[in-house]
């Protein structure tokens, strides 16, 4: 878990985030591996070390009914290019597929182009009609 939030905050770096990261690798080991984990993290490795990760979790929707929500998908900068991200990408879809649920979904931001390209590549319909919501609980 140390190197999923280390990737956690290298994202949050590149979406112009960087103080925003509050969870901690106490937190990810207790949700993710708990009695009642709340989320997947697939990670890739490289030589060894950890270059990638895909984080998911169930929800639920009222029209499709189960599906699932991909949080974050990250590949280290310098091993992109090289079929890590499409590697996680396919693990996450395999779990969809092999569940039943009826849709994945996930969010990317409307600069980031090369990602809307990859999932434009995947099939994947990105919204440009829905706005992301947050209200914040910890102020």
């Amino acid at each position: 878990m140390p190197a999923v939030l280390e990737l956690i905050k290298e994202l949050a770096r590149f979406e112009r985030e960087p103080d925003a990261v509050r969870v901690t690798v106490e937190d990810l080991c207790r949700d993710g591996f708990g009695e009642n984990p709340l989320f997947r993290v697939v990670v890739a490795e490289l030589d060894a070390e950890v270059c990638g990760m895909a984080l998911f979790y169930h929800r639920y929707s009222t029209w499709k009914g189960k599906t699932i929500h991909l949080e974050d998908l990250v590949v280290r900068v310098a091993q992109r290019g090289i079929g890590i991200g499409q590697a996680l990408f396919d693990a996450v879809m395999s779990s969809a597929r092999s569940e039943g649920v009826r849709r994945v979904e996930w969010q990317v931001l409307d600069w980031n182009r090369n990602a809307i390209a990859f999932y434009a590549k995947q099939g994947a319909r990105v919204l440009g009609d829905w706005r992301v919501v947050h209200l914040e609980m910890d102020k």
